[in-house]
């Protein structure tokens, strides 16, 4: 929760407060709200009570993009919470919700056939092929024991998760242990994916405070009664999962230094090599707590960087309340900068890195500090909205209290807009305005973020799924013709077949750009595993360089562009989809 002093309240022209407020009636219109048109209102996210007296009603769910039935076209996976009529057998449990893309712009609820519904307190979601046959399996986080949806092949899936090793079921009885971000990396490069599981705090529900001594004890913000948040609750330890390569894991978690002894609260959680040599490194960003950076050695180890590197804290020397971590090359000089969603009163974080895993405060030098003080950011994402061959970055924010709303002379509101800032190619951000009656001017409180090409049209597409509310589609219908181009990557026998961990660099028109295959991130969530490259006006790709997760580096020669790419390692394009469609012998 809040680890920043009160800042002064901002309003609009029309005294609203800014994080709810602020639009312009003409402008760039980037997004548009297509989720009732896509069929995704009617499902909605059910966590807690409305007044939110306790800290695991406020945090929300994830949200994953997946192509499960590999037919080209991402679907979406939506995590529910619960409630306590639930848990006590009272009321029906909230159920997730499977949304199958329909290849028409609809999507169609598909989740009891599934398999997926998971009738627990669901909290995060990540997506990777574990067992490497070929299909998108699904690790769902709980608050209690957590699931692992083996793909069976044929739009069924199985919880594999006692099986595996991997379900977390628990740490004493009458408590449950509270997971939340989780996230699929190769860490000891054997060609299977592990699994990393953040913990936030151990749930005893008769004891749900900081003083625990009664249900529900409150805590002041701003000198108002409000659910405390997890300082003072005992934390929960971090899990790491080695891959058996037999369809099971083993816990190796202190074994490996990454146990979490000091029982920080973990959120947000990604694999992703920071230190360019090839090997998955492991962040962590800890809400109130300090965020965890683990190097890669290289030999099935990994080193506790977290304060040497500058990740740890931010510029201030202070630790933040972390939530979200977005992940991407935005200076396009072959190096992973990370950007850190905070609670409000404080400021987004974004880590400029030097290339060696070592870290910079580039916060307010960037442009993207002031702006966010007064909203609680919860999903985050670089994307290239305009195809101009820089990365973009989307916020999706949401307060945590839902008295702000009684007390206007805050400047803050408990549902939210988003927040877009677009890559001024000089190292700044400039915030897009929101203009009315258009994706980025609709408040929601919002939680977990995806970033993915919904519509096979070579713009990448917004879901949020927001806390008691129906989810968030924001289409992208910005109106610039430049080029692009995407690739799903498909690793050899010694990479993961989904070729979590590859790492992409594309150069056209004189700008070398860089992607990731990564599994997790954002906030509690997964995005499109296809890297997707905005190319600007540029016509043809000088040079593509895939570096495979084993080590293996191929060049691979793109014959066009805006068109989606299979690429399999040693055997370059094995398919093309044009306009949607697999390109005919004459594209």
């Amino acid at each position: 929760m809040a680890t920043g002093g009160p800042q002064a309240a901002i309003f609009d022209s029309q005294h609203r407060p800014i994080t709810a407020g602020g639009f312009v009636k003409t402008g760039p219109v980037v997004f548009i709200d297509a989720t009732k048109q896509a069929g995704l209102s009617h499902w909605r996210n059910v966590t807690g009570t409305p007044q939110k007296r306790t800290i695991i009603e406020a945090k929300g769910s994830g949200v994953c993009l997946l192509d499960y039935d590999n037919d080209g076209w991402l679907d979406i996976y939506f995590v529910n919470g619960s409630t306590y009529d639930a848990l006590d057998g009272k009321a029906p449990p909230p159920r997730a919700a499977l949304f199958h893309n329909n290849h028409d712009g609809t999507f169609t609820n598909v989740t009891a056939s599934a398999g997926v519904a998971n009738s627990r307190w669901g909290t995060g979601c990540v997506v990777g092929d574990y067992n490497n046959d070929g299909w998108p399996d699904i690790y769902v986080t709980n608050i209690g024991t957590d699931r692992l949806y083996h793909n069976n092949h044929d739009g069924t899936f199985t919880d594999a998760a006692v099986q595996a090793g991997v379900a977390l079921s628990g740490s004493s009885p009458g408590t449950a242990v509270d997971h939340t971000g989780a996230t699929f990396g190769d860490y000891n490069g054997d060609g299977n994916l592990d699994l990393f599981v953040a913990g936030y705090i151990n749930v005893d529900r008769k004891h749900l405070s900081n003083s625990r001594t009664a249900n529900y004890d409150f805590c002041q913000y701003r000198g108002v009664q409000v659910m405390c948040g997890p300082r003072g609750l005992q934390g929960a330890h971090d899990h790491l999962f080695r891959n058996n390569g037999d369809g099971t894991f083993t816990d190796v978690s202190k074994k490996r230094g990454v146990d979490d002894p000091s029982g920080y609260y973990g959120l947000g959680a990604l694999f992703a090599d920071v230190n360019n040599d090839g090997k998955p490194d492991l962040l962590v960003a800890n809400d109130s707590t300090p965020n965890y950076l683990y190097i890669n050695k290289g030999n099935g180890t990994l080193m506790d960087n977290s304060y040497m590197s500058g990740y740890a804290l931010n510029g201030d020397g202070r630790e933040a309340a972390n939530m979200g971590i977005a992940a991407g090359d935005y200076l396009n000089n072959g190096h992973l900068d990370i950007v850190d969603t905070v609670f409000s009163d404080d400021y987004n974080i974004l880590f400029q890195n030097d290339g060696h895993g070592d870290f910079m405060d580039a916060s307010y030098s960037s442009g993207i500090a002031e702006s966010s003080i007064p909203f609680v950011g919860f999903g985050d994402g670089f994307l290239d909205y305009d195809n101009d061959g820089w990365l973009d970055l989307f916020i999706a924010n949401g307060n945590v209290y839902p008295q702000v709303d009684q007390h206007p002379e805050w400047g803050q509101s408990y549902a939210q807009r988003p927040l877009l800032y677009h890559n001024l190619k000089n190292g700044k951000f400039a915030l897009v305005p929101a203009v009315e009656g258009t994706g980025l001017a609709v408040v929601s409180v919002g939680r977990g973020a995806a970033f993915g090409d919904l519509f096979n049209n070579g713009k990448i597409d917004v879901v949020i799924n927001n806390l008691d509310g129906p989810p968030l589609l924001l289409r992208n219908v910005n109106p610039d013709h430049n080029h692009w181009v995407e690739m799903k990557l498909i690793g050899g026998p010694k990479s993961p077949r989904d070729a979590v961990g590859a790492t992409v660099y594309l150069t056209a028109g004189g700008i070398r750009r860089r992607e990731d295959v990564l599994s997790g991130g954002s906030y509690l969530s997964s995005n499109d595993m296809r890297v997707h490259f905005g190319l600007g006006k540029a016509d043809q790709v000088d040079q593509v360089e895939i570096h495979w997760p084993n080590g293996n580096v191929e060049k691979v020669t793109l014959p066009a562009v805006d068109r989606i790419y299979t690429i399999t390692e040693g055997k370059g394009i094995t398919a093309q989809m044009c306009s949607g469609v697999p390109c005919g012998p004459s594209a």
